[in-house]
């Protein structure tokens, strides 16, 4: 299957993908734009300026959507990290992208995972980096996600862990499985449609 993960820099992001990795034969994970990039001699700024995000949420976008399009794929971060980055520095989302290749890069994805940030997140987890763009990026996420201003992602399946950290592969798993199997809804149901590989267990 191929699976995205979001969420502001510090929330267990890698983590989970390698642990995802691990428990999903024949699945690989997709390096992130930003490790890719440097590799080939981008020079960020610190922290990343605006026209740095620009040019990792269109890396972003083509990784999405480069034929072939593998199975079996799990994207270490997906545009919408990047729109939230730009959101929290100021610019405008809905002038960062075309929202037709924002909508053909989420269409190749089975299930959006969001890591948010939560009381075990800052308990358990190292402290990170530019605390304040980590929290403004988080919150400038779940409004996207949730308004969904281009109408780029309302027709993938959104799964948001902002519970225990040990319960995540878990539900993920669940989800995806409840994916390749879907039950009709019930009357209480809710409806929820809001590269270069890494072989599992290669650190990168």
């Amino acid at each position: 299957m191929r699976l995205g993960i979001s969420g502001t820099h510090g929330t267990g992001k890698t983590t989970l993908a390698e642990a995802l990795c691990a428990r999903l034969p024949g699945h690989a994970t997709a390096d992130e734009p930003y490790h890719l990039m440097e590799e080939e001699g981008y020079e960020f700024g610190f922290p990343p300026s605006r026209e740095d995000y620009r040019a990792l949420l269109a890396r972003s976008v083509q990784s999405l959507t480069a034929p072939p399009q593998l199975r079996g794929i799990i994207f270490d971060r997906t545009p919408l990290d990047y729109l939230a980055y730009l959101a929290a520095t100021g610019a405008d989302p809905l002038d960062q992208a075309s929202a037709a290749a924002l909508r053909l890069a989420f269409a190749s994805l089975e299930l959006l995972v969001i890591t948010v940030i939560t009381p075990q997140t800052e308990q358990v987890l190292p402290p990170a980096e530019l605390p304040g763009l980590r929290a403004q990026m988080n919150d400038a996420l779940l409004e996207l996600l949730y308004d969904d201003p281009l109408h780029a992602w309302e027709d993938v399946p959104v799964l948001e862990l902002n519970g225990p950290l040990d319960s995540r592969l878990n539900l993920v798993l669940a989800a995806l499985n409840q994916s390749r199997h879907p039950r009709p809804p019930g009357p209480n149901a809710r409806s929820s449609p809001i590269a270069p590989l890494a072989p599992c267990g290669t650190p990168y």
